[in-house]
């Protein structure tokens, strides 16, 4: 259920956010193990020219970079997964986007069950509703 926020440079590009959207929805479930079905990923994109690494323009480096920031909640996965996750990330968008900046990431926030859900409920209470249900 996490909610995935990506800035890539270049010009808008539907099919290319379709594939962005896939492969990153994959490599979360991969790393993460969470479930594709109630992922949400939005893909925004930026003018390099408009995106700057170490004082210089990205369209100066000539190269692309990306920001990739998602939610999850807490204590869901362990370091090694988060550092798997984050290689992968990175070489994903090498592929994607046709080599990378250095400075180019992945955040991973990691926030409480109880201030995260969808649909008007939290995972806390999904958690709960979960184990009564599985008592009962």
């Amino acid at each position: 259920m996490p909610i995935i926020n990506i800035s890539v440079t270049g010009k808008p590009d539907a099919k290319l956010s379709a594939t962005i959207a896939k492969e990153i929805a994959e490599l979360t479930a991969t790393h993460l193990r969470k479930d594709p079905t109630i992922t949400a990923v939005a893909v925004t994109y930026v003018d390099p020219q408009h995106w700057f690494a170490g004082g210089k323009s990205l369209a100066e480096h000539g190269a692309n970079t990306f920001w990739l920031d998602i939610k999850v909640v807490d204590g869901t996965n362990t370091k090694l997964e988060l550092e798997a996750y984050l290689k992968a990330i990175f070489e994903a968008f090498g592929k994607l986007l046709g080599g990378v900046h250095e400075e180019s990431y992945a955040f991973v926030h990691e926030v409480p069950a109880a201030a995260y859900g969808y649909g008007g409920k939290s995972q806390e209470f999904r958690f709960i509703s979960g184990r009564l249900k599985a008592t009962a």
